[in-house]
Formats: structure tokens, C-alpha cells, sequence
């Protein structure tokens, strides 16, 4: 008997691929729609794990294991790229709805094909070439410097190298990549689009992202970004572009540089909801991972629009502690007006694994700032 015939059969049935933070959270905003969802993850007792009606162990990087979770449900979404896209390919043949559809996933998982994209569709971006192995990468010596990007593979900022001299060409990747020249960064821009089935889009307010330069990590954000009207009007554009371009519904992070002349250049894009979107949970009247859900289930795309700007900083495993997690300073940062705590559940912690966030709401920038850096400072995971 299938999980479909176990259940209510007028609610639709939606799998999720993945059952970390991400999924986590697209299953508490769930709670509050009728449909029955599905987990697909190798990790018993990952985050997503006890929130869902029905969890399958198994690989998503796996053909057999994706096609057979997928094969008795109405659609299925992802909560990161590294899936298998031919069992999704399959899938969508036999009548099953991919959000996004697989073949914006087979474009987006691999850098090269996704810069080729954006060259294809005169979307801005920086310039770069594609190197296959190490020795290819030692004759680009005059592209430097430059940001080297495994194809496939790369997450949370593995897979990618900063190569600045010649000295560093060792640091590359012995496997096809892409060679970016680097830009010289103003603003770092993230933009989430939705877009339904009509091709109906939404847009959130631009955030700003600031990275943590040892972990190569959102440290946290800032929302809305402080824009010129006309980088606002850019940054827009650029991104409905992006999203256009796939003929795909769903939800997408597209990330973005402004530069030191004023010119916005795509990075990369997420084909999913995204760290950039978690502010979205308290600070909007409806969530990155609310809207999914309108999406895939055929209602109305939901208001973007801000409550009050808010900040968001990421908690990231302290360094020098790996094991059985404990929060140092959560009491304190609970006391924080307007702060809200997002623990992931993650039993284990160790240096650069993100095991939460915390999203502080106030009028005023420095208000957020101030508030931002105390949690920084007090929350943190230790064993």
C-alpha cells in the first residue's frame, strides 16, 4: 500500500528532497495548508526528520531512491541543488511536478553551465573561462586574479578558491570548474523571485550580505539593501531576467555584486528557498517558505512586502568545537526585544556548520546593527 492510500486521498502528496534546516523550516510553514509532505534523507535524525508525515531514508544523489520516492507523489521540491536530476527528469515525464522543473536544475547544479546561462541570455556577469584540470588552470596565469568554482558539488562556500598569484594556481581544482575574473565589490545583492505556474512573479525587497571571509559564509543580512533608485531598478530587472529565462515556477534566490563603478553582476542563483529569504519568516507578511507552498499548491502568490526592516545573522558552530551541541548565551539573546531564535535541531556541532539564526526586527539601522552584533557575540555552539 502506498503512503497516498494510507492518507486522505483529496490532500496532495509533496516530497521534499533533503531534510536539513531548509526543509526544516518549508515544513513548519506547511503545518498551516492541507498537504501531506514527504522527506527523502540518508539522515534519520536530521532536521526535518519528526516534522514531516512520511520520511524515506535514502540518498537524493541516488537515481533509484529519488525515482522511487517520487513515483506515488503529485510534486516534489528541493531544499539543495545536489539531487538527481534524471530520476527528476523521469519523474516529470510520468506526470509528477518538479519545483523547480529539472531542467533549470540540471542548468543550475553545474557553475559552467549556469555562467554559459547567463552569457546566453545577456545576462550581466563577470567574465570568465572554463578550465577541465590543473594544467589548464597554470596557462590562465593572466586572468588572475580570479575566483576558481568546482562544476558540481560545491555548498556553503566549498568548492570555490580565491587565486590571486600565481603562487596560489595550486589551490585549484583538479576536475572542470570555471575561472571568474574578480570583481571588485561594493555590495553584495541577494533578490528572491517567485514565480507561479502562470508565470505570475513576486519580489522581495533586496537584502545585503555580508560574508564571513575565513568560512566564505553568509555571516548575516541586512534588509532592505541600501540602493540607489536606479541600482534598485537594475538589480529588478536583472533578476526577473534570470528567472524568466528558466520558464520554470518556484522560488529564487538570485545573488548579485554591484561593483565599485555602479554595474550589477550576477554571481549565482539558488533554485530554491535560500539563507537569504529566512528574515522573511518574521520580517514579511508572507515567508520565502509560505510562498513555496502557494506555488506548488495553486494559490495566490503572497504579499513580499516588509513589516519593518530586520536583520539576520546566521549561528554558526564556534571554532574549536566538534560534538553534542550546547548554546552558550541563548537565555541572554532571548531576552532581546524583537529577536527571533531559529534552532535547527542539529545534535552535532563543529567550526563553519550553520545551526541556526536569529532575525531582529527595528526601525532603526542602528538599532539592528547593535542588536546583531551582541547575538554574534553571545550566541554561540559549543559541546
Amino acid at each position: 500500500m502506498t503512503a497516498k492510500e494510507k492518507t486522505p486521498a483529496s490532500l496532495p502528496h509533496i516530497g521534499i528532497l533533503g531534510g536539513g534546516q531548509l526543509g526544516r523550516m518549508l515544513l513548519q510553514a506547511a503545518a498551516n495548508y492541507p498537504v501531506i509532505v514527504h522527506v527523502l534523507e540518508n539522515e534519520e535524525e536530521c532536521p526535518a526528520a519528526h516534522l514531516c508525515h512520511h520520511f524515506t531514508r535514502g540518498d537524493i544523489r541516488d537515481f533509484d531512491s529519488v525515482y522511487n520516492f517520487g513515483k506515488s507523489l503529485d510534486a516534489i521540491t528541493i531544499e539543495i541543488e545536489n539531487v538527481n536530476v534524471e530520476a527528476l527528469e523521469k519523474l516529470e515525464t510520468e506526470g509528477v511536478k518538479i519545483y523547480p522543473r529539472p531542467s533549470v536544475l540540471r542548468t543550475i547544479k553545474n557553475k559552467i553551465l549556469q555562467k554559459e546561462y547567463y552569457r546566453e541570455h545577456q545576462i550581466p556577469t563577470a567574465g570568465f573561462i572554463v578550465t577541465h584540470n590543473l594544467g589548464e588552470l597554470e596557462k590562465a596565469l593572466d586572468f588572475l586574479p580570479a575566483v576558481h568554482k568546482i562544476g558540481e558539488g560545491g555548498y556553503d562556500g566549498k568548492g570555490v578558491q580565491l587565486l590571486r598569484t600565481k603562487e596560489e594556481l595550486s589551490k585549484g581544482f583538479e576536475a572542470p570548474a570555471v575561472l571568474e575574473k574578480m570583481v571588485f565589490i561594493q555590495t553584495e545583492i541577494a533578490q528572491m523571485v517567485a514565480i507561479n505556474e502562470k508565470g505570475e512573479t513576486a519580489l522581495y525587497p533586496p537584502v545585503e550580505m555580508l560574508f564571513d571571509p575565513d568560512l566564505n559564509l553568509l555571516d548575516y543580512q541586512l534588509c532592505p539593501a541600501e540602493l540607489s533608485t536606479q541600482a534598485l531598478y537594475r538589480v529588478e530587472a536583472i533578476a526577473l531576467s534570470v528567472v524568466r529565462n528558466f520558464k520554470s515556477p518556484g522560488i529564487f534566490a538570485v545573488e548579485m555584486f554591484v561593483d565599485k563603478n555602479g554595474d550589477v553582476l550576477v554571481n549565482e542563483t539558488a533554485p530554491r528557498v535560500h539563507n537569504s529569504g529566512h528574515h522573511t519568516i518574521e520580517a514579511h507578511y508572507c515567508s520565502q517558505f509560505d510562498m513555496l507552498w502557494r506555488i506548488m499548491l495553486g494559490y495566490p502568490l503572497g504579499n513580499t512586502d516588509a513589516i519593518l526592516p530586520s536583520i539576520m545573522v546566521n549561528i554558526i558552530g564556534a571554532e574549536g568545537f566538534s560534538g553534542e551541541v550546547h548554546y552558550q548565551g541563548l537565555e541572554e539573546v532571548l531576552k532581546i526585544d524583537n529577536a527571533f531564535v531559529h534552532l535547527y535541531g542539529k545534535k552535532q556541532t563543529k567550526p563553519g556548520r550553520k545551526m541556526g539564526h536569529v532575525t531582529i526586527l527595528s526601525k532603526e539601522k542602528q538599532d539592528l546593527l547593535h542588536k546583531s552584533n551582541k547575538v554574534k557575540r553571545t550566541l554561540l555552539p559549543k559541546t
